[in-house]
């Protein structure tokens, strides 16, 4: 059956750790992690609490694939209301906690209330404690991981954590997992650093069992891996290069924002690709890039593993740096190089390892700061308020702000509130590219129309992983469409954000449908779970998904006007490579888009598609 049926309920009030049985009408209307987790938030917390209040909760939900042999299956999500939005927020996550989560005998844990100290959970198998974590309290996630192992003297715990950015209440805080792993954007990690819970410690030796139909899921395990193997993404690209293989292919196209999308191509972009990581050679003659890295169950392995020269750059790097440790992934390399003009491989290679040592989303901070360099270019912000001298393309300034944000010192506290809440304080709210109040990715909404749609209606804010368009309009997956085009792409984009619910939700990398359609993972979900999984119902079951999302976010406050994308990619044209002239015509397919949904003209869904999708 997949599902261990069991759901811990941690109240951090009380200091309780309860078992009870998972609602199981609910799993099969909604699957599993991203779907049955935000299933449950919605029904338990009212859409206006405040996101760092102790009403809100905190939900880690695994899918039931996850912790199978299904390639990619080791994923796990963190729900909760967004402080960074003030939306509904999944975010997810591979590595080996996950897996280990499921393998204790838990499908979700439901955090509530707020602890009066810091505390961290324990969970070994059926067993669930609270534990004091003051001494835990200020060290990084990786102090965090490595003294909890040490203090169960365990080395195969698994820990998820947060650092002094979650404790801080920076607003795009990360929850870390495993080192290098994040459950990255919208905020979780300040929702659980408001709660005074430091780190989950999970040590599972259960392993999963209860598949619906054993041979049928392991012939469709087996098919799967081996269309992952024979596609040129899956397994060449992406093992040889990682997600960075996108670099020169973005901004050679011309849809790679560049300096607070003022431009849309970065002069200094292949000094800090994939080919560089490859290339470039510290004073010692090593190599950045060490090796590449796998998830739990994952034949892809796409995750990076670099090292910084510790005598290139000037600001003093710790020892544990300079060896090998987590590399830059497309977007972090894109947001704290291309958005800030900076081409500094090991500048980029530090701030992100502060970032992932601190649990702050790169992303965000990395698009914070080059609103923070456009404020200070425009005479707006100064060097007495921010600290330092922060002009596009400075590498010092980058990582000197990195380290203040992750501290929660001077104009880092500042930056920690996100670009929306910055340039609003400054007077040029116009100069925060974001939607909902998250920062963009590393796609052009100009040069991709279906890309600035998808950023535009996604319910957790501006999200490339929600419908990812470039599938589609950069390499042709599963159709080729041509990205400067508006006709066709509403309808296209439901699609993919309707199956990307459903992979979700299952406990499986999204990054499985560079090769996988629906068809590829419908089989093995049918055969890992009892009941009917059809493809019908499995695209009817993401539709229920995002539009209970969207029911959340609607009552939560949020409107129809709060889907389009910011003025300057509006008005302001491109001005080089393939879309120059272009701005994003979301005006011509929002209606579509709408009514393609069930929608009402205000993006509110109507009675008969509530009734229809069962809400």
């Amino acid at each position: 059956m997949a599902w261990t049926r069991k759901i811990l309920r941690v109240n951090l009030t009380q200091g309780s750790c309860l078992s009870e049985p998972l609602n199981m009408a609910w799993a099969t209307q909604y699957l599993g992690q991203r779907g049955l987790a935000s299933k449950y938030l919605v029904s338990e917390i009212d859409p206006k609490v405040d996101p760092l209040s102790p009403d809100n909760k905190l939900l880690f939900a695994t899918g039931p694939l996850t912790g199978t042999m299904a390639s990619t299956g080791g994923r796990y999500s963190v729900i909760t209301k967004g402080p960074l939005t003030g939306a509904i927020a999944c975010s997810n996550s591979g590595g080996y906690f996950g897996a280990e989560l499921k393998a204790a005998g838990w499908d979700m844990i439901i955090i509530e209330g707020k602890s009066p100290h810091p505390v961290y959970l324990h969970i070994e198998n059926e067993q669930a404690t609270l534990q004091p974590a003051d001494d835990l309290w200020g060290r990084t996630v990786w102090e965090t991981e490595d003294s909890l192992k040490k203090r169960h003297q365990d080395p195969l715990l698994r820990v998820s954590s947060i650092g002094r950015a979650g404790e801080n209440q920076v607003l795009f805080a990360a929850i870390v997992n495993d080192l290098h792993r994040a459950a990255g954007r919208s905020g979780v990690g300040a929702v659980m650093g408001s709660k005074n819970l430091k780190a989950v410690a999970v040590r599972g030796t259960r392993g999963v069992g209860n598949i619906a139909d054993p041979k049928a899921f392991m012939a469709a395990v087996a098919a799967g891996k081996k269309v992952l193997a024979e596609n040129a993404v899956t397994g060449q690209g992406l093992p040889t290069y990682g997600t960075q293989v996108l670099m020169n292919v973005i901004n050679e196209m011309g849809a790679s924002p560049t300096r607070n999308h003022r431009d849309v191509q970065f002069e200094g972009a292949r000094k800090i690709s994939a080919e560089a990581m490859h290339e470039k050679r510290a004073s010692d003659g090593k190599a950045h890039l060490v090796t590449n890295q796998a998830c739990f169950g994952c034949t892809i392995a796409c995750g990076r593993i670099s090292r910084i020269d510790e005598k290139h750059f000037s600001v003093e790097t710790k020892p544990e740096y300079w060896g090998a440790s987590g590399g830059l992934e497309y977007e972090a390399a894109w947001a704290l190089g291309n958005a800030n003009g900076v081409d500094d491989l090991e500048a980029l290679q530090y701030a992100n390892l502060l970032c992932n040592e601190d649990g702050m989303d790169p992303i965000s901070f990395g698009a914070t700061v080059g609103a923070v360099m456009e404020l200070y270019e425009l005479g707006i912000l100064g060097k007495e308020e921010i600290g330092l001298e922060a002009p596009f393309g400075s590498a010092q300034a980058l990582c000197q702000l990195a380290e203040m944000t992750a501290r929660g010192e001077g104009f880092g506290k500042v930056i920690g509130l996100g670009s929306k809440r910055l340039c609003t304080r400054y007077g040029r709210p116009d100069l925060s590219m974001t939607v909902k109040g998250q920062e963009f990715p590393a796609y052009d909404g100009r040069a991709l129309q279906g890309m600035g749609l998808a950023y535009a209606t996604s319910n957790r804010g501006a999200c490339h992983l929600r419908g990812y368009m470039v599938s589609s309009e950069v390499f042709g997956i599963p159709i080729k469409t041509d990205p400067r085009e508006t006709e066709g792409k509403p309808g296209l984009l439901k699609a993919f954000q309707d199956a990307t619910a459903v992979v979700d939700s299952s406990g499986l990398c999204v990054f499985t449908t560079f090769a996988w359609t629906m068809n590829d993972i419908q089989p093995q979900i049918q055969a890992a779970c009892p009941g009917d999984w059809s493809l019908e119902s499995l695209l009817a079951m993401g539709e229920r998904i995002w539009n209970l999302e969207r029911d959340f976010n609607l009552a939560a406050g949020l409107t129809g006007k709060d889907d389009t994308l910011p003025p300057r990619l509006l008005t302001e044209p491109c001005k080089t490579g393939a879309s120059k002239g272009m701005v994003a015509e979301i005006g011509k397919m929002l209606p579509a888009y709408y009514s393609l949904r069930g929608w009402t003209a205000e993006g509110v869904p109507t009675a008969a598609t509530r009734a229809r999708l069962g809400l």
